[in-house]
């Protein structure tokens, strides 16, 4: 072997073998073998990167090669990619679930084939450095406690338990367990109200209880902070029982304050899964019962699954969407009251999925949980300049168009050098890019927030305030944050045929940005009624489905002209 990484491909059909060698043998040195026994011969005598493997070979397939090497610390480590039929999304699922790092589907397309496992490598490329870290840090952690036990509680802590609770369920594979994780509603209430001394001693009390239920037959640990786990045959897990327990055992502690455990259950499937995933699962479950009074546990189902299924699809498609323009923007215009023509736009992203379109509901959340939203952001902002450039083009003086900049952009060192780029690639006044920014970024980091507000402001970049009012500080942040425009939530259009109170809220909200030389744009006009208040107010600007549903550049760039030619 060469100096480069080994690949691992591991199927019965020799053509197979073949069409995936030319794929990948510039970048790696190609193992190749028939089943799965030929392919556990060859992890043991190579220094394998990655296995490509078949799901369905004779002899060994490749659902026994994936449990093998998750099972066994040597191969543990190296991902694994499952190769199967087309539309074979039960085998796709079972082996996500078993460990597999990702799934390509025959006929083979190169360019996805290429895109995953680049993508795969680069995944545990960053898990590696992140692994080391963390041992590194793990290390000097362990010089000050003892390597399995929690120092406050003396139960198991988290790696004690996954290795643990592992280890008991695969030995024991045919009785059927349940994994519960817990933790405590408001915790950092009872630090503030008490001495830190009471907080200690509510997650005292709470591991020996849990320890005492736990007794032979489960394990129980303390995950972090105040989340605890808990490993036990379903058949002796009583979650009524649980938590009367607890409720029970804290009170008579005689704490001046409602201590409440919430929980979530995954009763489980699969005993090879990695355990961490299985408590990933039991939070699921935990998030959707939390803050409530009751009931306080829920247990992980189906419709969990098909949510974590379907998260796992958008990332794993999400960099081939972005290259291959799947990503498409929509335009709601922005109508002037006294104008009577369209003023403006707002840019939508929506992902053309070649399955079905694909909502911003859908993505938007999980592309800002890892960061994948700052470039999609950016590609947004290029597909409006060339709207803007094309209604140029074609002898339009087009309408500005607002984009929405996502808090994780204000990480970005060259987020202005970045648009101002643009602007001067597409020949466009910076007037004609809105900016539209949230109140989140503001409470995150308002001193940052308002620098930038400024430098976009003084490069021409007019700066709006979307869902103005839907947060709690709205009101204090106007005297600190220069904006332009202030676009009012649409909860508050949508009450005012119903409250009067949303309909004075509104009319001040329209006065105050008057006053302050901002204009108002309020979003959401959906019925006649709602137009009528907000021309009697005295707003200006209103976007809504009233007037226009998002609609696609070409529908958009018509409608200004019509627009145009109905007003003269």
């Amino acid at each position: 072997m060469d100096d480069k990484p080994v690949m691992l491909i591991v199927d019965d059909v020799e053509i197979n073998r073949v069409v995936l060698t030319q794929f990948f043998q510039e970048d790696y040195a190609i193992i190749e073998a028939e089943n799965g026994q030929e392919a556990l011969q060859a992890l043991t005598e190579h220094n394998v990167s990655i296995v490509l493997v078949d799901l369905v070979m004779p002899i060994m397939d490749g659902f026994q090669v994936l449990a093998f090497m998750k099972q066994d610390d040597q191969y543990m480590g190296i991902p694994v990619v499952v190769m199967t039929a087309n539309n074979d999304g039960d085998s796709e699922a079972r082996a996500m679930e078993m460990g597999a790092a990702d799934f390509i589907t025959k006929p083979y397309n190169p360019t996805i084939v290429r895109c995953r496992i680049r993508n795969v490598m680069a995944r545990e490329e960053n898990e590696w450095r992140r692994a080391a870290q963390v041992a590194q840090n793990r290390q000097l952690a362990e010089m000050h406690q003892f390597a399995e036990r929690d120092p406050l509680t003396g139960i198991f802590n988290r790696e004690a338990f996954y290795r643990r609770a592992s280890e008991r369920m695969q030995a024991h594979y045919q009785t059927p367990y349940s994994i519960v994780y817990m933790d405590i509603s408001c915790f950092k209430v009872v630090n503030d109200l008490f001495r830190i001394e009471t907080g200690n001693l509510v997650l005292k009390t709470a591991a020996y209880y849990l320890d005492v239920l736990a007794g032979e037959d489960g394990i129980c640990a303390r995950i972090e902070a105040d989340h605890f786990a808990l490993c036990m045959p379903t058949d002796k897990l009583d979650m009524d029982t649980v938590i009367a327990g607890l409720d029970s055992t804290i009170q008579s502690l005689g704490i001046s304050h409602n201590v409440l455990f919430y929980a979530g259950v995954y009763p489980v499937e699969n005993a090879f899964l990695p355990v961490d995933q299985m408590c990933d699962r039991a939070h699921m479950a935990l998030n959707r019962v939390k803050g409530k009074y009751m009931p306080r546990y829920a247990f992980y189902d189906k419709a969990m699954r098909d949510q974590m299924i379907e998260e796992q699809m958008i990332v794993r498609n999400m960099e081939y969407a972005l290259q291959e323009r799947q990503f498409v923007i929509k335009l709601q215009p922005v109508y002037g009251l006294q104008e009577k023509q369209v003023i403006g736009a707002e840019a939508l992203v929506r992902w053309n999925y070649p399955k079905g379109m694909i909502m911003p509901g859908k993505f938007i959340p999980i592309f800002e949980k890892n960061g994948f939203i700052v470039r999609l952001d950016r590609y947004v902002w290029e597909e409006a300049c060339k709207v803007l450039r094309s209604q140029l083009d074609e002898g339009v003086e087009p309408v500005p168009i607002s984009v929405n900049v996502s808090r994780l952009n204000f990480f970005s060192h060259d987020l202005l050098e970045f648009l101002q780029g643009l602007v001067k690639k597409y020949d466009l006044q910076p007037n004609l890019l809105k900016l539209e920014i949230t109140e989140s970024a503001y409470v995150e980091n308002p001193h940052q927030l308002m620098a930038m507000v400024r430098a976009f402001r003084g490069n021409g970049f007019p700066v709006m305030m979307d869902d103005f009012g839907s947060g709690f500080s709205s009101l204090s942040m106007l005297k600190d944050l220069p904006v332009d425009v202030l676009k009012i939530d649409m909860a508050f259009v949508q009450e005012v045929d119903k409250s009067s109170r949303a309909g004075a809220i509104m009319e001040t909200v329209v006065e105050l940005g008057q006053r302050l030389h901002m204009n108002v744009v309020v979003e959401g006009v959906e019925t006649k009624e709602q137009l009528d208040f907000l021309e009697r107010i005295g707003c200006r600007e209103v976007q809504g489905y009233y007037f226009a549903k998002p609609m696609d550049v070409e529908s958009f760039k018509g409608l200004v002209k019509r627009s145009r030619n109905i007003a003269e």
